[in-house]
């Protein structure tokens, strides 16, 4: 959990008056992957916190009152980026005690995945200390927020390869190339490209639109959307999305 300058003081008090009473306090770090189909990329914030000073991390709040996890995450994700309805998974909840300089802070991280777009990008232009940085260089993060970057991106990269979770990041008419670059970038390894179509065809989950693509400056690659009505029909019978 990291904060600005407006809310600090107060967070500070609140943070001060939990420790006397109840010993610690509870909060949320929000992991949010966005994807520009080239790169991975994280929303980070730079943080103004001794002795972080600085330093970027991740974007999180305290929980309040009257929210529960899952509310408090969505509004960390609303409030820095303006989308509802987001993907988004509670990830592990981190309690070293000594994890954070104001005192007895228990987080719970979650990770959620946006498509990025010239509006999101703007929310840098919005807000100088919001950057999104590629994964590739990310490197020392404030707190103990390496660490949970780490878990995330470990869950992300598993749940990648057993539900279709990624076609969220691609437009809704994406090439067989589009797709396989996604978990190429997202997976960070090299897939074979006959391998990988073999299971996707295998899958059948694909819609061949009997499109191709428009405006690009290579030869036009067909175009392809997921079923997800099918998915979901093949899910309640047993099915294991695999790839």
């Amino acid at each position: 959990m990291t904060t600005n300058n407006a809310t600090k003081e107060n967070i500070n008090t609140w943070i001060s008056q939990i420790n006397v009473q109840y010993k610690a306090a509870v909060s949320v770090d929000c992991v949010i992957f966005g994807y520009d189909e080239n790169h991975l990329r994280v929303l980070l914030l730079k943080s103004d916190m001794p002795p972080f000073e600085g330093k970027y991390s991740l974007l999180g709040d305290l929980v309040m009152p009257q929210e529960n996890l899952d509310e408090s995450a969505k509004r960390v994700l609303q409030q820095r980026t303006g989308l509802k309805d987001v993907f988004l998974e509670q990830v592990k909840t981190f309690s070293d005690v000594n994890r954070h300089p104001l005192g007895r802070v228990i987080t719970t991280a979650y990770y959620s995945l946006v498509k990025l777009n010239d509006k999101l990008f703007k929310i840098e232009e919005n807000n100088p200390n919001l950057k999104w940085k590629k994964l590739s260089t990310i490197s020392d993060l404030a707190f103990d927020h390496n660490l949970i970057l780490d878990t995330c991106i470990k869950q992300l990269r598993y749940r990648l390869r057993e539900k279709p979770i990624g076609f969220v990041l691609l437009p809704k008419k994406f090439s067989l190339k589009q797709l396989q670059n996604l978990y190429e970038k997202v997976l960070d390894i090299e897939l074979d490209k006959r391998n990988f179509r073999r299971k996707l065809k295998a899958l059948d989950l694909l819609v061949d639109l009997n499109e191709n693509q428009s405006d690009v400056n290579h030869r036009p690659a067909k175009l392809y959307t997921f079923d997800h009505k099918k998915y979901d029909h093949k899910r309640k019978k047993g099915f294991n999305f695999e790839l």
